[in-house]
């Protein structure tokens, strides 16, 4: 159940993310609301995520796969060109929450 929690958690975080440039700078009402909203829903989901996943697992996890969604939504909606660098920046992120989810974390 944990990591249904930490799905929606990373879910959550993307569409807050993803809302932001619409907000623009936290100037339009229902943008800003709906930012907020999926933060809060992800801090939320995050916390009942910690109960089952130890909280360095889980952070590494919300944090890199959020990066890299982020990623990928900038370059598919926003135009954001994909460089080298954000290639092995992307991968560098993935092989870090690999290591620590195969590196003894206890679940």
């Amino acid at each position: 159940m944990a990591y249904l929690y930490l799905a929606l958690a990373i879910g959550a975080e993307v569409f807050a993310t993803s809302m932001i440039k619409s907000t623009d700078g936290f100037s339009r009402l229902w943008p800003t609301v709906a930012c907020l909203a999926g933060y809060g829903v992800s801090f939320a989901a995050l916390s009942q995520a910690v109960k089952g996943v130890p909280v360095g697992v889980a952070y590494a996890i919300w944090s890199g796969l959020g990066t890299a969604a982020i990623v990928a939504i900038g370059a598919a909606f926003l135009h954001e060109p994909i460089t080298l660098v954000k290639v092995v920046g992307i991968s560098l992120i993935v092989a870090g929450v690999v290591t620590l989810n195969l590196g003894g974390a206890t679940h």
